[in-house]
């Protein structure tokens, strides 16, 4: 099933904004780490490389694909943000 050019529009712009939302979540557990409750680093540095990733694919594309690489780019900071509060 393909979905007209308008609705894949709008479904990555709502993707874009409810990934956002998830690296934003991030910022309970940095709390904790600069608090002394430690939390693991490894799934924030996985999420910070995948997400860096992504963003290089969406600059990087022929046609640059901006809602992946604006998505994911809280990611990355997010995500490096609470590995390195985490050591």
């Amino acid at each position: 099933m393909n979905l007209p050019k308008k609705h894949l529009h709008y479904l990555g712009w709502i993707a874009t904004f409810t990934a956002f939302l998830m690296y934003v979540s991030y910022i309970p557990q940095i709390i904790d780490n600069i608090h002394g409750i430690k939390t693991s680093p490894i799934q924030p540095i996985a999420a910070a490389i995948n997400c860096f990733l992504w963003v290089c694919y969406g600059i990087f594309r022929e046609q640059r694909d901006w809602p992946i690489a604006i998505a994911n780019t809280p990611g990355v900071i997010f995500g490096l943000i609470a590995f390195f509060t985490a050591l």
